[in-house]
């Protein structure tokens, strides 16, 4: 989970990603950031992330986005 924490905070630095449940509902990743977590999440875990995945449950929060992560096979 450091990596992905590591690419949130390039995308936003500053926000606390480790307690943040509201990334999507509180407007901290926009549509451009939801872009280009996906290109750098698939990239660094080796995923691909449907367009059925890209629901803002999955987005907000860094353990929601881990978990996701994880079902797509990406902690392995």
């Amino acid at each position: 989970m450091d990596k992905l924490l590591e690419i949130l905070e390039d995308l936003a630095p500053g926000e606390d990603f480790e307690n943040c449940e509201t990334l999507i509902d509180d407007h901290i990743l926009d549509s451009f950031a939801i872009l280009s977590l996906v290109s750098e999440i698939e990239d660094e875990f080796d995923i691909e992330i449907s367009p059925a995945e890209l629901v803002p449950d999955n987005f907000n929060s860094a353990k929601r986005l881990w978990d996701m992560i994880c079902r797509l096979g990406g902690d392995e």
